[in-house]
């Protein structure tokens, strides 16, 4: 049976277990070398100097292309490594149309260093058609979409971006760092490029450093070959076995992202102390139907609104099995407020304007107990209140 015929589960578990023909190891190796010996004068074994190509490194990026449906993988030290060798494909007087919920990163990326070299955005709600016709200009030369974005979990149509994004020469990128290939893979619904920061779910236990790229069609894979080489962002050898190692339980790990976060999203939808949840798998969540049809699943992330922001602090110093970190997708479960650290970058009035304000809370979820995820919640809640309003009923 051929691997694109093996479901993804099993794909996933095999992640470089028969690459090794010498030996047989069913793990793949670590090659911690820089350099390799060519044959003779004219010929090579394929591999001449790691920044260029990597056995190990290797390995995770067919891995990742054949995950994704792509033709072409490339693992970066970062998944801001990977924006930024996917942004040296443009040059000065370059327009982009961006997802308005954004991370933080991408937005200091794109406005701070960019526009130093005369590259401009513009942020949309990129599943409105009529607003990214609104903002496209003659020079826009690609459309970068989060979705789900982060933290508000905004839903695009994917189908539907890409093609009118084809329809006048636009690139799409798609960031797929919240859904993973085994729930979403934006590049069989007309993507040009995926990119992952593979930190998150895919390495999944908060360990490893790293990000991924996957493109489809031959010419945009040699450039971005040429510029993973050029740049050198690249993911070192220890590293990628590192992240292959955390993708073989990739779909264990989804699955139970993806239930604990949606029970706990029910749950805190009912709380009364809880004024709005934002989960695309909740019925009246506005992209429900979109992320029904277009994903087999749900992520583990996803954010709420307290009804004081007085609640926030008291909440955060309560909890007691979730950590106050920032980053997401691993094993452990962290609660992050983007107002003041993913999304600081952006100014107050962009914020406030999608509803980044200082009320909102965002949960990844980790594959804990639920009861105690709920039960540690619960009791920071209650904290917060009996502190704000001196256990008043």
């Amino acid at each position: 049976m051929s691997d694109q015929k093996l479901h993804i589960e099993s794909r996933l578990a095999q992640i470089g277990s028969v690459e090794e023909p010498v030996t047989g190891a069913v793990n793949y190796p670590i090659y911690q070398a820089t350099a390799f010996r060519h044959p003779r004068l004219g010929q090579s074994t394929g591999f001449d100097y790691s920044r260029t190509k990597s056995p190990t490194r290797k390995v995770l990026e067919d891995a990742a292309a054949a995950l994704e449906s792509g033709d072409a993988g490339f693992a970066c030290s970062s998944g801001m490594a990977a924006l930024q060798t996917i942004f040296t494909l443009f040059s000065q007087g370059d327009h982009l149309i961006v997802s308005l919920d954004l991370y933080g990163g991408t937005y200091r990326l794109i406005e701070r260093i960019l526009g130093k070299y005369g590259i401009t955005a513009s942020y949309v709600d990129t599943n409105d058609l009529d607003a990214l016709e609104q903002v496209r200009q003659p020079n826009t030369k690609a459309l970068i979409i989060e979705t789900p974005t982060n933290p508000l979990m905004m839903i695009t149509d994917i189908e539907s971006a890409c093609t009118w994004a084809k329809r006048h020469g636009i690139l799409t990128v798609v960031d797929n760092t919240l859904m993973t290939p085994y729930f979403q893979r934006p590049l069989e619904l007309g993507a040009d490029i995926v990119i992952h920061s593979a930190s998150k779910y895919l390495g999944g236990h908060n360990d490893v450093l790293a990000g991924l790229i996957v493109t489809k069609g031959k010419e945009l894979s040699d450039e971005i070959a040429f510029l993973h080489n050029s740049i050198g962002a690249v993911l070192s050898p220890s590293d990628s076995y590192q992240l292959m190692r955390g993708m073989k339980t990739l779909a264990l790990r989804m699955d139970r992202h993806e239930a604990n976060a949606l029970a706990i999203a029910k749950h805190l939808d009912a709380h009364p102390e809880i004024a709005e949840v934002f989960h695309p798998g909740l019925p009246d969540h506005p992209g429900y139907d979109i992320q029904s049809r277009q994903s087999s699943g749900n992520t583990g992330i996803f954010s709420f609104k307290v009804r004081d922001a007085r609640f926030v602090e008291p909440i955060l110093r309560s909890l007691n099995l979730i950590a106050f970190a920032e980053s997401l997708g691993g094993v452990e479960s962290l609660m992050t407020y983007p107002a003041v650290q993913t999304h600081a970058d952006i100014p107050l009035e962009i914020r406030e304007a999608v509803g980044v304000d200082d009320r909102l809370l965002r949960f990844s979820v980790g594959v804990e107990h639920v009861d105690d995820l709920i039960a540690d919640l619960d009791q920071a809640i209650e904290a917060a209140r009996v502190e704000i309003e001196g256990g008043q009923e």
